[in-house]
């Protein structure tokens, strides 16, 4: 006798449940051992190893250069950075990622075990940003920068998607880009800022101690470029 398909009436309506078409991205083969790859593969995506002349990682139309705090401070050292950053001029969208940066300290004005002076490095940070015009994102650890870059990538999908229309920058995300363009400083931080200060003019007015509660040792960085001559 056949057996019929038994039905419970008792279940809650089935869903059907849309798997999230997998990210591409594009990776220097130097790359393939670090971790960050085993972290975008759990991300779910798609990587193509290649041999990049220009950058680590390219998301979208997105280059991006990868850099340890060790790696980053010697090819400071080595100028090896400077003509890196000059090839990634050929990309309309670039980005460097400095990763590591809790676990190991980019300048110590203590020991200056780098062999570098922290204002050096302040300077040529700075000079990334507004000579070379390549935003810089420092991260916690190898998971965070795959994060990014699937921040990155998603960021990218929505835009393309959205081609025929231009969004219109509201006043708080005004005030957020401008204090994220401080060193140092993400997007968590400046609403944290801008959220207990209300203007930008009040941070920069405000007492060294406040700052610190929120900044921590990044405040003496923020205090040196705002009061620095041209």
């Amino acid at each position: 006798m056949k057996s019929k398909e038994i039905y419970d009436i008792f279940s809650t309506k089935k869903t059907t449940h849309r798997e999230e078409p997998p990210h591409k991205v594009i990776v220097d083969y130097r790359e393939k051992n670090s971790l960050v790859v085993a972290k975008l593969m759990k991300l779910n995506f798609e990587i193509k190893f290649r041999e990049l002349k220009v950058a680590d990682y390219i998301v979208q139309n997105v280059a991006i250069e990868r850099k340890t705090v060790s790696d980053f401070l010697s090819s400071m050292i080595n100028k090896r950075l400077v003509k890196q950053l000059e090839e990634m001029q050929q990309y309309k969208n670039k980005l460097l990622l400095i990763e590591g940066i809790e676990e190991q300290e980019l300048y110590s004005n203590k020991d200056f075990t780098s062999g570098i002076n922290p204002n050096a490095i302040r300077g040529f940070l700075l000079s990334i940003t507004l000579k070379h015009k390549i935003p810089i994102i420092f991260t916690k650890n190898e998971e965070d920068t795959a994060k990014y870059i699937y921040l990155i990538s998603k960021k990218q999908d929505r835009e393309m998607s959205l081609v025929t229309k231009k969004k219109a920058t509201t006043k708080k995300e005004q005030l957020q880009f401008i204090v994220e363009g401080f060193p140092g400083i993400g997007p968590k931080t400046a609403r944290k800022l801008l959220e207990k200060f209300g203007t930008i003019q009040n941070i920069i007015n405000s007492p060294k101690e406040d700052l610190q509660k929120i900044l921590g040792k990044k405040s003496e960085i923020f205090l040196d470029l705002i009061g620095r001559e041209y």
